[in-house]
């Protein structure tokens, strides 16, 4: 496969990558004080923070399991987006003014304020759970379909990568973190219009045939609109994406701590509906582009490799094609831009765990009044140490057997690491009765709701299970992880305060 790469592309891919790294690293000057590394001087204009939110998003997962997802089924998945302008009006009318009043870079002191250490240091370890395996994943996904088109190592992938992507983060600070992915998202942007383009364009009969073949094969619709909770209909990715987005600008470290960094209020929530709204139409493009695929191989069969045909990866569709029909030096811009979806995830993955580690454990149980030298070894030394075990992390899923989803398994992952913060959140926020103790115990029963319906994705425990197995859709279990919590909790601070109420009648 690597004999379809021209000297020209190497050099478009190379000089991308140290143009990124250098531009990153020219950040240093402004990031060597805590407040610099953490918050950018809190100086961000709120259309650069709102481009880093949309890379962010557009992930090397998104950029090549978007299209795989419409080319192998349809635009299903498409729904979760639709969900945004609710998500973004949630963030802006209440998540955006409570931690920009706040002005903590940390997004879980609010939660240490409502309940207490346990819950601030709760949502911290998930959060840092999440980010260094969603780091690995990354990495690995975005290594193994370039290793088949490209013929490079995917250990030599990972590793160039993770070190890349450490250094200007390291160097850089949050500053870098939020230009690069700037410019990156320009470049996927770019990269994903210019592709459309070419699909668009490049069918035999012309653009309406891919309309016709899509739509034979009913590649353009939404899914189901039935009430079934045991498949991906509509409403269950609807309801998903509202959850899994309200969580995002929520209590996402990686989104709150660019409120912080934006100039004002105002900038900061100009950056939520810009981050919003534009992922709508990117996402849109990476699905038109999936079913421009199906299209474009159905009329040409012959162009699809028997590797990815036997492998039954269509992940690996939009990269083949990429490799095998694009122009020169456009090939070049197109496998940069993947690279770019991997390395904007990354970084921000990186700073976010590093300021948590300062800001939620080191100070907070170590060390309450270190200095300014000593936070910035710790941010440092966090952001080196976080960079190395997201890329061990990388290399030890790329050992995974064929077979097992890489995809499917981070998802799992994260719905047990991450299902139980936003519960809580809205836990505190909307409840002024729940306390430390109610919270604790409806956190408790819904991480041990989430574990239950987690269990039967995993191969082999579903058969074990047997009639208590979960039955719903894998895409709830967000959902119902979160309302228990905030259900729970409700009811049992009610319990307690009508408890209290009626003790002191008594007395």
């Amino acid at each position: 496969m690597s004999s379809h790469l021209a000297g020209l592309d190497v050099a478009v891919l190379i000089a991308y990558v140290v143009g990124v790294v250098a531009f990153g690293s020219y950040f240093v000057r402004r990031s060597r004080s805590t407040e610099g590394f953490m918050a950018a001087g809190r100086r961000i204009p709120g259309w650069a923070v709102g481009l880093s939110i949309l890379g962010t998003y557009v992930s090397s997962i998104s950029f090549l399991a978007l299209p795989g997802k419409a080319y192998s089924a349809n635009w299903n998945a498409f729904v979760f987006s639709l969900s945004l302008p609710l998500a973004a009006w949630v963030a802006t009318r209440y998540f955006v003014p409570l931690y920009r009043k706040r002005g903590e870079i940390s997004a879980y002191s609010y939660l240490e304020d409502r309940f207490g250490p346990w819950a601030r240091s709760y949502a911290t370890i998930c959060y840092l759970l999440t980010q260094v395996v969603r780091m690995g994943a990354i990495m690995c996904l975005v290594a193994m379909p370039l290793h088949r088109l490209l013929g490079w190592d995917v250990g030599t992938i990972i590793i160039a990568t993770g070190v890349l992507v450490t250094i200007y983060t390291l160097l850089g600070g949050i500053e870098a973190v939020i230009w690069t992915d700037v410019v990156q998202s320009i470049v996927l942007i770019g990269g994903a219009v210019a592709s459309a383009a070419l699909l668009l364009f490049g069918l035999p009969e012309g653009m309406g045939q891919l309309f016709a073949i899509g739509a034979e094969h009913h590649k353009f619709s939404l899914g189901s609109f039935g009430p079934s909770l045991t498949e991906a209909t509509f409403w269950v990715v609807l309801l998903y994406g509202l959850f899994i987005n309200l969580q995002n600008f929520g209590i996402d470290q990686s989104y709150i701590q660019r409120y912080v960094t934006a100039r004002s209020t105002e900038d900061a929530r100009k950056s939520v509906w810009l981050g919003a709204l534009l992922y709508i139409p990117i996402s849109a493009l990476f699905f038109f582009i999936g079913t421009g695929l199906f299209a474009y191989y159905t009329a040409h069969p012959q162009l699809l490799s028997p590797d990815i045909i036997a492998a039954g990866k269509p992940d690996w569709v939009f990269p083949h094609f990429i490799v095998t029909e694009l122009p020169m030096g456009v090939r070049g811009v197109l496998i940069a831009a993947i690279f770019a979806a991997a390395m904007s995830s990354v970084d921000s993955s990186l700073n976010c765990s590093a300021t948590l580690i300062l800001t939620d454990f080191y100070k907070r149980y170590f060390r309450r009044d270190a200095g300014e030298r000593e936070s910035m070894r710790v941010l440092y030394i966090s952001t080196l140490v976080w960079g190395i075990l997201g890329t061990c992390i990388g290399l030890a899923i790329s050992q995974v057997p064929e077979g097992v989803n890489i995809l499917d398994v981070w998802w799992n992952l994260a719905g047990i690491f991450s299902g139980g913060m936003l519960g809580l959140f809205l836990l505190g926020y909307f409840s002024r009765r729940a306390r430390s103790a109610p919270a604790a115990i409806a956190a408790c029963i819904g991480i041990l709701v989430i574990v239950w319906m987690t269990l039967p994705k995993f191969p082999g425990l579903k058969e074990h299970l047997g009639a208590f197995a979960n039955p719903l859709n894998s895409l709830l279990i967000c959902v119902i992880g979160t309302l228990t919590i905030f259900l729970v909790g409700l009811a049992l601070s009610a319990l307690v305060g009508n408890a209290k109420g009626k003790t002191q009648r008594d007395e």
